[in-house]
């Protein structure tokens, strides 16, 4: 299985692609945290070699303080880059999406 390292930055939909972005802008999320990562990663069924919460990508390094996220992960993935960070992505936005529906109180019907 291929291995990879894995960092926010490629996922930030604030970043271009000059800056490490690699997945479509349609498909990439706004802030992914580390914690985020660490969710969806396994949830995908990827095998998470090594992690480090404190590294800094070093394309990010000419970028404001708010832009830059820290943190990388060592991958193990049945599929290669491209595809494992799509799919990341997405579940990175169910996972959003699912805390979001909980956090909303329902409402009765009068």
């Amino acid at each position: 299985m291929p291995r990879f390292v894995v960092w926010p930055s490629e996922l930030d939909g604030r970043l271009s692609r000059k800056y490490g972005r690699l997945v479509p802008k349609t498909m990439a999320v706004d802030s992914p945290s580390f914690s985020e990562l660490e969710d969806a990663l396994p949830a995908l069924g990827v095998k998470i070699i090594e992690k480090d919460h404190t590294k800094l990508n070093p394309r990010l390094s000419g970028l404001d303080e708010e832009l830059r996220t820290r943190g990388f992960f060592v991958v193990e993935s049945p599929h290669g880059k491209a595809k494992t960070l799509k799919m990341v992505a997405q579940k990175i936005r169910e996972l959003r999406k699912r805390s979001e529906d909980r956090r909303e109180p329902k409402r009765r019907k009068r």
